[in-house]
């Protein structure tokens, strides 16, 4: 059960963070919740390792505390970081 409730949790903390980040980001961005909720999970990874790189707990903090609002903060950087690439790498596409 530990492990289906640690997925439940980050589906949660995916769709929570990617909706503030593509709040927070300007412009209009064309994808759907699925999409916003699988960004928003990368983003919380990335934002973990941003997180390690200066000098906190890292990805293992995310885990541990998904809910504090340094680790909430960091994940939003970091989804936005990866919805910008992402938008970067989709542009031309249409």
């Amino acid at each position: 059960m530990g492990l289906l409730w640690a997925i439940i949790s980050w589906i949660i903390i995916g769709a929570i963070i990617g909706l503030i980040a593509r709040a927070i980001m300007p412009g209009k961005q064309a994808m759907g919740l699925g999409l916003t909720i699988v960004l928003g999970v990368i983003g919380a990874i990335v934002g973990g390792f941003i997180g390690g790189l200066l000098g906190g707990n890292g990805v293992s903090g995310i885990l541990s505390n998904p809910w504090s609002i340094g680790t909430i903060l960091l994940a939003v950087i970091g989804a936005l970081i990866v919805m910008v690439i992402y938008g970067l790498v989709t542009k031309n596409r249409a």
